[in-house]
Parts: C-alpha cells; sequence; structure tokens
C-alpha cells in the first residue's frame, strides 16, 4: 500500500495514505508563497536539523523531509523541543520556518545544533514577556509558530545575522547583547 494501484479499467487510483501524503505536500507548497521564494528547493535529498533547547537541556536531531516529504514524526518531535516551555504547551512550527532554518545551516556550512533561546510562545506568555521587554512584539510570529531566536556553536553571531539577512526568508533581529539572532517568516525586514 501507499503507491498508486492499477484498477481494471486502466485507470489509476490514489491510495488513501498517498492521497494524504499529496494533500500535506501541496498545502505545504501553497503556504511556501513568496517569503521563500529566493530558496533553492532540495529534490532527492533528505532536510534535517539539530535543535539543543537552551532552557530544557533536551537535544534533537531529526530528518524532517526525504523525497517522499514532510515526516509527520519528526515534525511532531521538533514542535515538541520548540514548545513554549513556561507553559508546556506545543504548537506546530510552520514548516517555511524548517526549510528556511535547513537552508540557513547550509549557507552557514555547518552541523552544529541551533541552539534554541525561543520558539513558540503561548500568548500567555508572549504578553508576560511583552511587558517585561520592549524587544517583544505585542503579536510575536512566535505565537503562530514562524520564529525561532538561535545561535550557532562555532559561527560569529555577526555572521548568523547577516547570512540570514542575504537569505530574505523573512524577518530578520539582530540582538547582540542577548547573545540571538530572531528570523521569522513573515514578510522581509530587520531590525
Amino acid at each position: 500500500m501507499g503507491h498508486f494501484a492499477e484498477a481494471n479499467s486502466g485507470s489509476t487510483i490514489l491510495t488513501r495514505r498517498r492521497f494524504v501524503r499529496l494533500v500535506t505536500l501541496a498545502g505545504a507548497s501553497l503556504m511556501a508563497g513568496p517569503a521563500l521564494a529566493g530558496l533553492s528547493v532540495t529534490r532527492g535529498k533528505e532536510k534535517a536539523l539539530s535543535f539543543y533547547n537552551l532552557h530544557t537541556g533536551e537535544s534533537l536531531r531529526t530528518v524532517y523531509w526525504t523525497s517522499d516529504g514532510y515526516d509527520a514524526a519528526a515534525l511532531g518531535q521538533i514542535n515538541y523541543i520548540l514548545r513554549d516551555f513556561r507553559a508546556n504547551e506545543v504548537k506546530p512550527i510552520d514548516v517555511r520556518l524548517l526549510d528556511l532554518l535547513h537552508a540557513l545551516r547550509q549557507r552557514l556550512d555547518t552541523n552544529e545544533p541551533y541552539q534554541v533561546i525561543s520558539g513558540y510562545r503561548s500568548p500567555a506568555t508572549n504578553a508576560m514577556l511583552h511587558a517585561n521587554s520592549e524587544g517583544v512584539a505585542a503579536h510575536s510570529l512566535h505565537i503562530d509558530g514562524k520564529a525561532i531566536d538561535i545561535r550557532v556553536p562555532g559561527r560569529d553571531l555577526s555572521e548568523l545575522h547577516r547570512v540570514a539577512l542575504s537569505m530574505r526568508g523573512g524577518g530578520v533581529g539582530y540582538y547582540p547583547r542577548s547573545d540571538f539572532v530572531h528570523v521569522d517568516v513573515g514578510r522581509v525586514r530587520f531590525w
């Protein structure tokens, strides 16, 4: 199962599993939109990401995309490690953000894990951080699973910032005092 099946009439019928996979891929493709127009699409190769959550001490290295498409189990693992650790809430992370992080990792030519300062934020956590910091937007894209604050071991923060800006994949914020770079898949902008 999971492949095309030939019917007696000679027409091609999709199995349920293949249909769901195609619908998922089509939806992901539509979501990619213009924000990632400048990024090359990986064909026939795996896409892997590594994370180290600085707040929880959890690590993850996973292949989240293969030639068969996005891997639901791997996406679930990523959603979990990037959860709002304060509220222990998990939200799906936008695959466009994952693809941006994958492309960024390739351009940095590193296999080091992304050190995660902040991934998904619940509305309550974001409101608390917004009340205590001028650098947190009232409706941050972190709430939508479309933003992450990171650094990369062995790479200077200014290099990470410069490469992220050059990709024009969305918003890029530079926070040298707090030692992280913000990247998101919103409109292209920088601060």
